[in-house]
């Protein structure tokens, strides 16, 4: 899961190099510097998945990409208000829906597989191990 999270992470945070115009679509009038923006969060998701891979940076990039997701939750909010839809993405109302809650999703499996979340639970504790300690 880590693995997965984490290259979700570095691919999406390419795409914000490779494709940024597709990104500046979302992003809400009353920012400014659009462009920049989508280049520090591609940076920013890149780190994070990256950092999610190594073991004394797991913690932090988990916090770090639970924080970009609150941040950039506003853009998913514009893209549902506005009825904006990504380049290549189906144009259904749904879809737009559907990316509220999926957000919280993601969310939840960057703290798992970070190890911060669930909160207070000590390694041996549970007949699961924890992320931060599988192998």
């Amino acid at each position: 899961t880590r693995w997965a999270i984490a290259v979700f992470f570095v691919v999406v945070g390419v795409l914000h190099f490779t494709n940024p115009d597709s990104l500046l679509t979302i992003m809400s009038p009353a920012l400014p510097w659009h462009l920049e923006l989508v280049y520090i969060r591609g940076f920013f998701e890149i780190l994070g998945g990256l950092g999610l891979l190594i073991g004394f940076s797991r913690k932090l990039a988990s916090w770090g990409l639970v924080a970009l997701l609150a941040a950039v939750y506003p853009a998913n909010i514009n893209m549902l208000v506005n009825e904006i839809y990504l380049e290549g993405m189906a144009q259904e109302k749904w879809l737009l829906w559907a990316r509220m809650p999926l957000q919280f999703v993601l969310a939840a499996g960057v703290c798992w597989v970070g190890g911060i979340w669930p909160f207070g639970q000590r390694a041996g504790s549970s007949t699961l191990a924890r992320p931060a300690e599988a192998v």
